[in-house]
Formats: structure tokens, sequence, C-alpha cells
């Protein structure tokens, strides 16, 4: 995880917007009224590619899922333990950046992090 340093006078009036970047659609309000701060565009984007990633693991989950429910009784079991998963590990990721944020820190997201999409 790396992390990156941004002006102090543009951490502190922008933080608290910043946070919001990580609640799905509503990255775009961050976006849209701090378009000029380089530590807010750094908490959009990962709020994007974060979105994407739960985009794409929600229809992965689905698919696995349906497969998975073919399955009598343990695998409606097993799906349901892997919807709970990663639904958990969304919701940590989604903590973990607005903690970053609201702490005026610029750590990438573990794993997706790296991922540049908003510049």
């Amino acid at each position: 995880m790396e992390e990156q340093q941004y002006d102090q006078n543009d951490i502190e009036s922008t933080k608290g917007l910043a946070c919001l970047s990580y609640l799905g659609i509503l990255f775009l309000i961050p976006m849209l009224v701090n378009k000029n701060s380089p530590y807010t565009k750094f908490h959009v984007n990962q709020g994007i590619v974060l979105l994407i990633a739960e985009i794409i693991l929600g229809v992965a989950s689905g698919l696995i899922r349906f497969a998975l429910e073919l399955i009598p009784f343990i695998g409606g079991i097993i799906a349901n333990l892997l919807g709970i998963v990663i639904g958990l590990v969304c919701l940590a990721f989604i903590i973990l950046g607005i903690v970053n944020a609201a702490q005026g820190r610029a750590r990438e997201l573990p794993v997706i992090g790296s991922i540049r999409i908003y510049r």
C-alpha cells in the first residue's frame, strides 16, 4: 500500500467530501465539487475503482452462486457464504477508504488501489 503526499491545505479543505468517494455513485459529488484538488482526485479514483470492483465481484458472485445452488443443500450454503464474504470484503474496503480520507491520508486500497482511472 503506497501512501502519497499532498498539500496540507488541500487535504484539510477537501477531506470531508473526499470521504464520499467511497460510497458508490456518490463519488460524483467530490469529483464535481473539488475537481481541481489532487487529494480529492486521488480518493475519487480509489472510489471509482472500488465501485467497478464491487460490480464485477457482484456479477461473478451471482454467476457462481447460480451454479452452486444447482448442488443440493451444500451448494446453497456455500453460495450464501460466498455472498457474505464478498460483501464483507467490499464493506471493509469502503470503511478503510473513508477512514483514510477522513484522517487526511492518501493510501491506496489493498489489491486494487494501484489502478488509475481518474486523474
